[in-house]
């Protein structure tokens, strides 16, 4: 499974229920990585999509906990034993985590790769992803720096070095 994100130099990913800062770029690179894949994602992530639809070209799913939780075009799971039970049909290369904050928290040790759009700034953040850290992540590929008006980003592709425990 891999994890694909946008996080500024504090991990902090959106706030009040939106995106710390909007990348047309970046956009483009997350349809480009997950076109023809499987995204998972959390019930709130899926709600401030455009138009609150399913993604297309994508096989979407929302893990919620509300059980009355339905989406036309969507596969919706209500527990991790229901995610894992849908999941186990696909290739674990052809899925992608793509959050938000509790979602990566529950996924991230079950990745493998990570794609990550690192801001080169701090914002005032409410959600946060897990680190990729060091310890256990290698930085296997960083782009030039680009940039969008007056913010800094950078590509960076991970690869998990410490085989994580699952239970």
């Amino acid at each position: 499974m891999k994890l694909i994100v946008a996080a500024d130099k504090n991990w902090g990913i959106g706030r009040k229920g939106e995106l710390l800062v909007s990348i047309p770029d970046d956009m483009k690179n997350f349809r480009e990585l997950t076109e023809g894949n499987v995204v998972v994602m959390g019930r709130k992530t899926f709600e401030r999509l455009p138009g609150k639809r399913p993604l297309v070209n994508r096989t979407n799913i929302i893990l919620t906990s509300r059980k009355d939780y339905n989406v036309k075009g969507a596969t919706v799971a209500h527990s991790i034993e229901e995610l894992d039970e849908i999941l186990s049909v696909y290739d674990t290369d052809k899925i992608f985590v793509m959050g938000g904050g509790q979602i990566y928290k529950l996924l991230i040790d079950r990745c493998d790769t990570a794609y990550v759009t690192f801001i080169d700034y701090e914002y005032e953040a409410d959600t946060f992803c897990p680190p990729v850290s060091d310890d256990e992540w290698k930085l296997v590929e960083e782009s030039e720096e680009q940039t969008y008006f007056d913010v800094e980003y950078y590509y960076r592709k991970y690869v998990r070095i410490i085989e994580q425990v699952k239970e």
